[in-house]
C-alpha cells in the first residue's frame, strides 16, 4: 500500500513540475505529419454532388509561450485542398501560415484549444493533369481552429496528436463567387522545447 501510495504522489509532483515547466519565453518546436480532407464550399454550403480529395499534410509549427496556459502558434504548412466532380479532380497546393492563438488546458495544461487566421500562398493547382494556376486565386485567407493533446515522453520531447480545420474566408475562383476552402487534418508531431 505504502508503495501505491508513493508511486502516486510521484506522478502527481511529476505531472504538477511539468505542468508548470512552460513559463514565458518558452518555445517549442513541432514537425508533423497528418492526413487530410479537403473540399469545396459554394455559397457558404458543401455540394452534396463534389467528394471530398484525401492527402497529405505535412510542416513545422512553433509555439511562444506568455505563461503556462497561453501560447501564440504559428508556422509553416504544406497543404493540399481541393474536390472532385465527374471524374475531375482539382487540387490546390498551398503553403500556409497561421496565426493562431493556443489556449493550453486541464490539470498538467496538455490539452490546447487553437484558433486564429491563416493565409496560404498557391504554389499549383492542377485539375487531373491540366494546370489551373490562371484561373485561381494567388492568396487564401482563412480561419482556423483545433484540439490536441500533448503526451510527454521526457522533459524537453513529447508527442503531439491534434485535430485542425481551416474554413476558406476569401474566393478562391478568379472566375466565380463565393468558392472557399473547407478543409481538416488528423496530425502526428514531436514536440521539441527549446
Amino acid at each position: 500500500m505504502k508503495k501505491i501510495i508513493l508511486c502516486a504522489l510521484f506522478l502527481c509532483a511529476y505531472t504538477l513540475t511539468n505542468a508548470q515547466s512552460r513559463a514565458i519565453g518558452t518555445f517549442e518546436l513541432t514537425p508533423f505529419l497528418g492526413s487530410s480532407s479537403s473540399n469545396y464550399n459554394f455559397d457558404g454550403k458543401t455540394s452534396s454532388a463534389n467528394s471530398p480529395i484525401n492527402s497529405v499534410t505535412f510542416g513545422i509549427d512553433g509555439d511562444y509561450y506568455f505563461n503556462n496556459r497561453w501560447s501564440i502558434r504559428s508556422g509553416l504548412l504544406i497543404q493540399t485542398m481541393g474536390s472532385e466532380y465527374n471524374r475531375i479532380t482539382e487540387k490546390l497546393n498551398y503553403l500556409t501560415i497561421p496565426i493562431n492563438a493556443n489556449w493550453h488546458f486541464g490539470s498538467s495544461r496538455k490539452w490546447n484549444l487553437n484558433f486564429g487566421p491563416s493565409i496560404g500562398f498557391l504554389m499549383s493547382a492542377k485539375a487531373n493533369d491540366t494546370d489551373i494556376n490562371n484561373l485561381v486565386n494567388p492568396t487564401q485567407y482563412g480561419l482556423n481552429f483545433g484540439i490536441g493533446y500533448r503526451i510527454e515522453i521526457q522533459k524537453n520531447i513529447g508527442i503531439l496528436i491534434d485535430y485542425q480545420g481551416m474554413s476558406g474566408s476569401s474566393d478562391i475562383s478568379k472566375a466565380s463567387g463565393n468558392l472557399t476552402n473547407v478543409y481538416s487534418t488528423f496530425d502526428v508531431g514531436c514536440v521539441f522545447k527549446l
